[in-house]
């Protein structure tokens, strides 16, 4: 309605601030352990607190009376916050003292924000631990490398061609293109990324974190190989582990590469070719201590095939192992006929 107005709780949950905050918030509480999360909020805490009193102390009217002291105080816990947050006012102390306590949280702050591009940091790991060697070049609109000096950092906008250049799109295998908030607009900025991706470099495979479900069509237009909702797969996992106790932690377990069990797409040797498929697990488990979970053929995925499913060329399988051992990983680009 034109002149209506939202409930402001709505306008409050609405803030895309706020919604980044609590978006970082959950990724963070997710890759760290409860306990380590909680040790680290109580001590932001005292540690503002402390700060807030010494800056008090040294700068503050704390000797005129509570009616000037409790204000003051006040006024050093925020700009405590805000210093750890990297938006302290600067001319708030004046003193050397009062520059020291600065500085210290200043300092306590960027090893917050640290913690806070875990997300990042774990996504390279696991490529970097993989034992599909691959070399890693970031792309990001941000001023400092987010994922430490190990890797290829380069500033630019993943929409730009120019950009994807500088970072060697064309002679990458693939691309990993995921949000840097829950919105929508992030969404259209991923679709954007994709679709310049493909236009100077088709053969690169693309690989897309899908925050809406609805977009996902909107992905497929944009050629993306793959697309991912995180959203409806974690649904999926909490109503399957609902039935079935202890199933997300066995998932878990599987994807995260627990002991024993590390996911792997490999190409099956030719002698393979017109085995069944339970010959084929057999000998997998045999062979290459690795455990058989489905067989893809073409553009088709078979799980848990019948008995007399027999292996054609090109097949290749995806199979829970400790290593890939003698086993090749799946070469990307491999041409494979249609399905019949």
């Amino acid at each position: 309605m034109p002149g209506s107005r939202l409930p402001r709780p709505t306008l409050v949950l609405a803030s895309p601030l706020l919604r980044r905050i609590a978006w970082h918030a959950r990724r963070i509480a997710r890759g760290v352990d409860r306990k380590f999360f909680l040790a680290l909020a109580e001590g932001a805490g005292a540690i503002v607190l402390v700060a807030a009193m010494l800056v008090t102390l040294l700068e503050k009217p704390w000797t005129e009376g509570l009616g000037k002291a409790v204000p003051a105080f006040g006024q050093s816990v925020n700009w405590a916050i805000f210093t750890v947050l990297g938006q302290g006012d600067a001319g708030y102390v004046t003193t050397i003292g009062g520059y020291v306590v600065s500085w210290l949280l200043v300092v306590f702050g960027v090893a917050i924000v640290g913690t806070g591009n875990a997300t990042a940091r774990e996504l390279i790991a696991e490529l970097r631990g993989d034992e599909y060697k691959t070399k890693i070049v970031v792309l990001a609109d941000v001023e400092k490398n987010p994922v430490g000096s190990d890797f290829y950092f380069v500033r630019g906008d993943t929409t730009s061609a120019e950009d994807l250049r500088r970072a060697g799109i064309e002679e990458a295998a693939a691309a990993l293109v995921f949000p840097d908030a829950p919105t929508n607009e992030a969404d259209m900025h991923s679709i954007l990324t994709v679709m310049a991706i493909e236009s100077i470099a088709p053969d690169v495979r693309t690989v897309a974190e899908v925050i809406n479900p609805r977009h996902v069509e909107h992905f497929e237009r944009a050629k993306a190989d793959e697309v991912l909702v995180t959203s409806s797969l974690a649904s999926h996992l909490l109503a399957r582990s609902a039935l079935y106790p202890g199933l997300s932690a066995l998932v878990t377990d599987i994807v995260s590469g627990g002991e024993g069990s590390e996911l792997y797409r490999v190409d099956l040797p030719s002698a393979y070719c017109g085995l069944t498929v339970d010959d084929l697990s057999a000998r997998l488990r045999s062979e290459h201590h690795a455990t058989l979970l489905a067989i893809s053929r073409g553009s088709r995925t078979y799980v848990n095939p019948p008995s007399d499913f027999v292996l054609q060329p090109f097949d290749d399988a995806l199979v829970v192992a400790e290593s890939l051992g003698t086993l090749q990983p799946l070469r990307p680009g491999r041409a494979m006929p249609a399905p019949a």
